[in-house]
């Protein structure tokens, strides 16, 4: 596997790189141990310009300051207090796009995910929805800034290859009006990892 470099996450058009992301896939080795999911469904979030972004308008607080950073460095807040949320940084500094990992296909270490979730077995609920993948992956809110360019936690591509992408709108942001209807969603027809509607 090659280890997904700034020139991945560095561009300017985040709905490419939100279905690129498609079939990469996603390693964390906290504390020694190993698990890796390859990730299925994605949203793509355009910053000040999307009114269903934390940085809309150019809103900076504490919690969306690293999305105006440095691309490829993680992006994961607390939602509905209950999960976290794990997103990607692109583009250039103090230009706030982000893409969220919505679902994943789990490839090793199950068992370690079955513990960190607390499932009996290993069905498709696993990694399907973005608070499972932060979950199984053993992500939260002390990653947020971390770099994925780290041995720890890291993107790579193994090769595979999607062989189709479906787009639609995002879920949960109905809130965004007009914004909320724009085809930003991105997932791998046919998987049963896919989180809402298909």
């Amino acid at each position: 596997m090659k280890k997904l470099t700034a020139k991945f996450y560095d561009r300017p058009d985040v709905l490419v790189i939100a279905r690129e992301l498609l079939g990469k896939v996603i390693v964390t080795r906290f504390d020694g141990v190993l698990t890796t999911a390859r990730i299925v469904e994605t949203e793509a979030y355009r910053g000040v310009v999307d009114k269903a972004s934390h940085a809309y308008g150019g809103r900076r607080t504490n919690r969306t300051e690293v999305m105006f950073g440095t691309a490829g460095n993680a992006y994961v807040y607390l939602c509905y207090g209950i999960h976290y949320l794990f997103n990607i940084v692109t583009n250039k500094a103090d230009i706030p796009e982000a893409v969220l990992i919505r679902a994943a296909e789990p490839l090793e270490g199950i068992s370690t995910m079955l513990k960190r979730t607390g499932k009996a077995k290993a069905d498709f609920t696993l990694t399907r929805g973005p608070g499972n993948v932060s979950k199984a992956l053993g992500i939260d809110k002390v990653h947020t800034g971390y770099s994925l360019y780290s041995k720890e936690f890291y993107l790579a591509d193994d090769g595979y290859v999607v062989e189709k992408v479906v787009a639609t709108p995002r879920i949960g942001v109905d809130y965004a009006g007009a914004d909320a209807l724009l085809d930003y969603r991105f997932y791998v027809e046919g998987s049963k990892y896919v989180s809402g509607k298909r």
